[in-house]
């Protein structure tokens, strides 16, 4: 074998193991983006629900508060007249 074979396969391999790495690479972030979807989504869900108890929480709150005030701002002042 003469230097310039020798150096064909030895860049040959190179791209190989570059192209495979690169392969890899690929292929364990797609998994792993995968793995942590799932999750996330039923993180987003869950954090939507207790969303959704807390402004009930301060909506009938807000409700308990307006009926127990006085009815001094429905009665309205009386009218002098000319």
């Amino acid at each position: 074998m003469n230097g310039s074979t020798l150096l064909i396969f030895v860049i040959g391999t190179l791209i190989g193991v570059l192209m495979g790495g690169a392969l890899c690479v690929r292929y364990l972030r797609h998994e792993i983006a995968a793995d942590i979807g799932p999750r996330l989504r039923r993180m987003q869900l869950q954090l939507d629900n207790l969303e959704s108890a807390i402004n009930l929480v301060l909506v009938t709150r807000y409700a308990e508060i307006a009926s127990q005030q006085p009815r001094e701002a429905s009665v309205s002042a009386p009218r002098l007249e000319r």
